[in-house]
Parts: structure tokens; sequence; C-alpha cells
């Protein structure tokens, strides 16, 4: 599901906890330099090789603790880049498998969502608020990724599930790695649906192990590439340094390219109502820290062979309640307004948190 949602993530059950740490600059040095080597390997946290049996959901308990400052050095300022800040929340909970969150989808209703860890798990939830501050989180439960044949996906090595896009009650969901796409009514079948790997192109083989598709965009009717699926790579670069992207199916299937721009690589995107991505991109350095930034790039632009660059819409660093933001996805009110939810992938690590932002998109032009 793009920020158009055709068809709402189903509700669920529970709300809890896990143990946080406070932000300041000497452990966002620690994490940041913790987060660039969690993202080259896989969590020892837990083993998402080892062969399991699907088991039904699982209620989950999480605990919000609210943010009411992004950034803690000005609790008064509200204004960034072109984004409004709404609240956030940083969440934690005490069963093992919550974390690593890489993804994430919005209902229509702003409340519901469906989100995705990166160790291939599904988590889905209702956000709680109080006016428009995310208060907590209600209703929340997860369950395996499961394959084809009911198993778990990562019982067969498929664990390292970064993207997600909603086409009506359809879901797909982007496996790095293994570079596949996996498909499933979810609709029909909710947490249960069994994933069915679609045909990819050919150049997915050629991608980097970890730096292959990290978002996923379906383009719903009435937009320009009506029924395409966009992959976009992390840090899969061109022969020019550009990042790699794909459109699979719809009617012009091919490849095209977005500019690379100080060291930033692809975390996540969506899609807004009136038909721009948005791109949600990170940065580690040991030199500069963690930061990251959303480009807004129209969709006209998109077709095989191009290369798209956009306007950045914020950036933000270390100064900034910010984590490793891996998911973005887009909502519309019902007063009219556009508001972009994030979350960020902690990586099963006790020093980075899984963060919840949002913010008010404060101009609706399409972009030039």
């Amino acid at each position: 599901m793009s920020g158009t949602a055709a068809a709402d993530p189903e509700p669920a059950a529970g709300a809890a906890k896990r143990t946080t740490w406070k932000l300041t600059p000497a452990r966002w040095l620690v994490a940041a330099i913790a987060g660039a080597l969690a993202l080259a390997a896989v969590s020892a946290f837990a083993d998402p090789t080892k062969p399991r049996v699907a088991e039904p959901p699982v209620t989950v308990e999480i605990q919000a603790r609210p943010i009411f400052a992004f950034e803690p050095r000005d609790a008064s300022r509200r204004r960034f880049g072109q984004l409004e800040f709404r609240g956030g929340l940083e969440l934690a909970s005490p069963y093992k498998e919550f974390g690593g969150i890489s993804s994430i989808r919005m209902a229509a209703d702003g409340a519901r969502f469906l989100a995705l860890s990166d160790q291939g798990r599904w988590l889905r939830g209702r956000i709680v608020y109080d006016g428009a501050q995310p208060k907590g989180i209600a209703d929340a439960e997860m369950a395996a990724v499961l394959g084809a044949d009911g198993k778990p996906l990562a019982a067969r090595r498929w664990y390292d599930t970064e993207s997600l896009a909603w086409d009506g009650g359809t879901v797909y969901v982007g496996i790095e790695r293994v570079h596949q796409i996996v498909r499933f009514d979810y609709g029909r079948h909710g947490l249960a649906a069994r994933g069915q790997p679609i045909a990819v192109p050919p150049a997915f083989k050629l991608l980097p192990s970890n730096k292959s598709i990290e978002g996923l965009v379906f383009v719903p009717k009435g937009m320009p590439l009506a029924g395409t699926l966009i992959a976009f790579a992390e840090s899969a670069l061109d022969a020019d340094g550009n990042h790699q992207a794909f459109l699979i199916g719809g009617s012009s299937p091919g490849t095209f390219a977005i500019k690379r721009t100080d060291d930033f690589d692809i975390s996540d995107a969506t899609l807004l109502p009136q038909g721009d991505l948005l791109i949600l991109e990170r940065r580690y350095s040991l030199l500069r820290g963690v930061a990251m930034r959303i480009r807004r790039i129209p969709l006209g632009a998109v077709k095989p062979g191009a290369l798209v660059d956009g306007r950045e819409v914020i950036f933000a660093d270390m100064g900034s309640q910010i984590d490793n933001m891996e998911g973005i996805d887009v909502h519309r009110t019902a007063r009219g307004e556009t508001v972009l939810t994030l979350i960020s992938d902690d990586n099963f690590s006790s020093i980075q948190r899984t963060v919840l932002l949002q913010f008010t998109l404060m101009t609706e032009t399409t972009s030039r």
C-alpha cells in the first residue's frame, strides 16, 4: 500500500515494554557505528535461518513513550524543511521477536498499520492518538511471514524482508539477499496469507547481497505507470554511481536510475496521493554520524532509461530524534492533511531504538 490505500490492514490485539535508553551525543555515535555493522549482518539476537513451523499470530504488548520534540535542543521548533512535526513514539516490547522494523503501510484511517520485520515477521496494530499526537500502540500482534508451503519464509533462508507494497488486498514483500518479491493475498487471509514469488527482472540476480531491494511502491489506477510495481535498490549502483530502480509489470517495464548524492542510501519509498514519490534515505558515517533525508520525485519523470532527482523535503541528523529510519508511508486526515509516518529499524540492538515519527507535509504543490 502506497499513500493511496485501496484497502485497510486488518485490526489486531494487545499493548507493552522493553528497556529504553536516553538520547545523548555519545550514545548516538556508538549507535551509528553499531548500526553500520549491523546492517551488513544478520542479528545475533535471533537465528532467522533456524527452521520453524508456522504459529498463529501472537498478541504483543508494546510500550510507547511519546516524543514531543523532534529537535530536543529547541523543543518549540515544529517546522523542518517542508514538514511540520506532529509527534512521535519510542516503542519497546518484551516480546523477543519485536524490532528490526523495515517497512510500514498505513490504513486510510491513519490509525491501523501493517509493518514488516527484516527477520521475516509481520507486525500489525493501531496507533492511538491524543488529538494529532501519537499516544500509544494498541491491538498489536506479530506472526511469521509464510511461504507458499505454509512454513515461515525464514525457514528457507528468505528472512531479510525489507520492503512492503500494497495493491488493494494484495501485499508485495521484497526480500534482500535472495533478491525476490513475494505476493500475498492479505485481503482474504490476513497474517495467515501464503506468499507466491513473482517474476522479477534478470538484473535482480546481479544485485549485491546486502544492498538490493529496500523499497517497493505499487502505482494505482489513475496515475502515470498505473499497475506498475516499482522496486528501489538500497545502494546497488549503476555505472554512473546512481541508484538502480526497476519498473515491474505495467505498460512500461524496465529500469531507471535515481541520482545518488552525499553518500545517502535508499531505505524505503511511498507515493503521495497526488502522484509524487517520496524516497526515504539514510546515511551512516563515522565522521558525520547518522542522518536521514526524504526526497520528492515526480512520478511523471519516471520511465525506462530515465535518471531522476528530486528536491529535499527534510534533512535530519543526530541532533534530532532519529535512528536507523527504514520505513515511510502517507495517509490523509479527515481535514485533508497529508501525514507522513516514519519508523526505524533498531537492528535488535540495545543501543538503538524503534521510533515512530509523524509529520504533516506543508506543501501540496507537485514537484517540478
